[in-house]
């Protein structure tokens, strides 16, 4: 309602208040009235009064027949101001009688009271309360009453539109699907509209990301007790019985609430944490929890968006006041959200169509205190074991996730890599628009495809061919170009059916590898390709996986680990990810290499190990075989050392 409405409103209700007070008031001299004395004799008091003056037995003089007359004109006009304030259907006698005229006034204060009388009755006439408006309440009015009619005008509109385009998109799949059982004798996959817009999440949520570090820090706090709480629920419901037995007591804790809670909490937060449990839920099942994997399933498809004012308040603050100046279109509902920021779709005043990626406010300024929240509730529930050395991997974290809030170096990134892979038109990079690019703000060109985890229902060629063009990506950034997009969130990977073109997205995540530390890694990569177990061990003590004090038990996990990885690239012909054992296997030795292992490995092997586990996670759910052996060698005779 607007404020117009309101003072309207507000003057209304005090008009009724002063009409019943007035109503309730006319009851009161009614029933006085009544009841009073005067009533009975109003009609002979006057014309006694009258009589007795007259009378030669009573000497009054000219003073008390003055009084008489005074109050012979009071009487009558009680008597007419009773009958003037009543409602029609009361009388004031409950006898008929016939109302006599009333006798003409003679003197002053009669004719005084009479005039009294008329006045009273010509404002019983009129409303008690009248509500005036000016000439700018009227026109506020009026304007608003047009902006209502022009509102309802153009959403009836776009109703009518969105009708027509579903009818019409309607009737073209029924015709597409048509063709394609007329032209096919045998079932085949679908291809992708590389038309097809992403969209949002059914889970997401509109929810105001909490900016200030007090904020964020409740929502841990929070977190932290919910998991506590969480905990003993569950060994409460175990100890009497109440629904399945879990022989593993170490469920405890990871029980379906609690996964809950902790992807609710990571959505809401967003920042650092969700950008952990993306990590996390690209895990295959055997490593993680299997209902810690099912709850960030929704953390890894999308966060929880910004309500409207809040996105208004971070455009306009990055762009100016007057940023809507710049589209002709801006969706107020993004169509993706991840772990920095939501991505809108727009069309620029040239007819380009757009993401505009927004970061969410107090993310950047949030990094070190969310990464230190997470890591207390990971170390007070022992969420990791001490083997994977937490407190190192929080500091790397803390550096990764710096360079992604920073939107200006992801600009640069975003640049560099479009160059990089120019003579390579399999891949595609979207071009920048610097004009509405800032730190906290940042707006590409509008990419149409699909994302690649949703391409697992496609016809083997293709599934086949975006599994090998993603792992030849992988190994060019490891072997030609040492620079490398590290985020394996496969919604970076858009698939243009049409085109067989990988579309990439996302660069905050990319750094560039010194050329000792590739060198080093590369030769680690020829080893295991070759079977060669003593240039592995070797060659990690030099690069630092190793201090070279390790037990023989230590060294064989790592060396096995090594080789297991090297398989892909051992295999001659094509690897089958779709039949492969290499998790399970490499989780045997997860527990020793945790147990007796003595340092942490190579900072930079944090981001690329991400990398190349997604790739193999990938290949693996498309259900393909790829020659990755073929790749490998081809590069690795390109390489220079030194």
């Amino acid at each position: 309602m607007s404020r117009a409405q309101d003072i309207a409103s507000l003057l209304r209700s005090l008009q009724l208040v002063t009409e019943q007070s007035v109503k309730l008031q006319c009851q009161s001299i009614n029933q006085i009235w009544k009841h009073s004395s005067l009533r009975c004799s109003n009609g002979s008091c006057a014309s006694t009064l009258k009589s007795v003056a007259d009378t030669k037995s009573i000497d009054i003089g000219s003073t008390g027949k003055e009084t008489l007359e005074r109050i012979s004109a009071v009487v009558q006009g009680l008597r007419a101001y009773a009958g003037a304030r009543l409602p029609a259907d009361h009388t004031v006698n409950n006898e008929a009688h016939v109302e006599t005229k009333p006798e003409q006034p003679h003197s002053e204060e009669q004719r005084t009271v009479h005039k009294h009388i008329r006045e009273d009755k010509e404002k019983s006439k009129k409303p008690e309360f009248t509500i005036k408006l000016t000439d700018s309440d009227k026109a506020l009015l009026r304007k608003l009453d047009m902006e209502h009619r022009a509102r309802m005008t153009e959403k009836g509109r776009l109703q009518q539109e969105k009708d027509v385009k579903s009818e019409v998109e309607d009737t073209q799949v029924k015709s597409q699907q048509a063709e394609e059982e007329n032209a096919q004798e045998t079932k085949v996959s679908s291809i992708p509209n590389p038309k097809s817009k992403q969209k949002l999440s059914e889970n997401a949520k509109q929810r105001k990301v909490p900016s200030t570090r007090l904020g964020r820090m409740v929502s841990f706090g929070t977190l932290a007790a919910g998991l506590g709480l969480g905990t003993a629920a569950e060994y409460a419901k175990r100890t009497l019985g109440i629904g399945e037995a879990e022989p593993d007591a170490s469920t405890l804790f990871l029980n379906k609430a609690n996964m809950e809670r902790i992807a609710d909490t990571l959505c809401k937060v967003r920042g650092a944490a969700l950008k952990l449990g993306q990590i996390l839920s690209i895990q295959d099942e055997s490593i993680i929890n299997p209902e810690l994997a099912k709850a960030l399933e929704r953390v890894r498809k999308s966060a929880d968006f910004m309500p409207n004012w809040q996105v208004e308040q971070v455009m306009s603050q990055e762009l100016g006041f007057g940023w809507r100046t710049y589209f002709t279109e801006f969706e107020e509902k993004p169509f993706a959200a991840a772990s920095i920021g939501q991505v809108h779709r727009g069309t620029l005043i040239d007819g380009r169509d757009v993401a505009v990626k927004i970061q969410y406010p107090g993310v950047a300024k949030g990094i070190n205190s969310d990464i230190e929240n997470l890591a207390a509730i990971m170390k007070m529930w022992n969420i990791f074991p001490k083997g994977m050395f937490l407190d190192n991997l929080m500091v790397v974290a803390k550096r990764e996730l710096a360079w992604e809030v920073d939107y200006v170096r992801e600009s640069e990134c975003t640049k560099k890599f479009k160059n990089i892979l120019e003579p390579y038109k399999e891949y595609y990079v979207p071009t920048v628009i610097e004009t509405l690019s800032t730190k906290h703000v940042f707006t590409t060109e509008l990419l149409d495809g699909i994302p690649v985890d949703q391409c697992l229902d496609l016809g083997l060629e293709h599934r086949e061919y975006i599994g090998s063009k993603i792992m030849e990506l992988c190994l060019l950034e490891i072997l030609k170009f040492r620079y490398m997009q590290t985020d394996p969130n496969w919604a970076n990977f858009l698939y243009n059916a049409e085109k067989k073109q990988l579309l990439l997205l996302d660069f905050g995540a990319s750094r560039e590898y010194s050329k000792p530390f590739m060198d080093q890694y590369v030769r680690i990569l020829k080893a295991a390709c070759d079977g060669d177990r003593n240039t592995v061990l070797n060659v990690s003590k030099d690069l630092g996986f190793l201090t070279g004090y390790e037990s023989k038990v230590m060294e064989e996990a790592h060396v096995n680990a090594v080789m297991i990885l090297g398989e892909v690239f051992r295999k001659k012909g094509k690897y089958d990810f779709g039949h492969q054992d290499m998790t399970r296997r490499i989780q045997n030795l997860a527990q020793i290499m945790l147990t007796h292992r003595l340092c942490p490995p190579p900072e930079e092997v944090y981001s690329l190990h991400r990398k190349l586990s997604g790739v193999f996670l990938l290949c693996s759910k498309l259900n393909i075989t790829v020659d990755c052996r073929q790749h490998f060698i081809r590069l690795y005779d390109e390489y220079v050392f030194g």
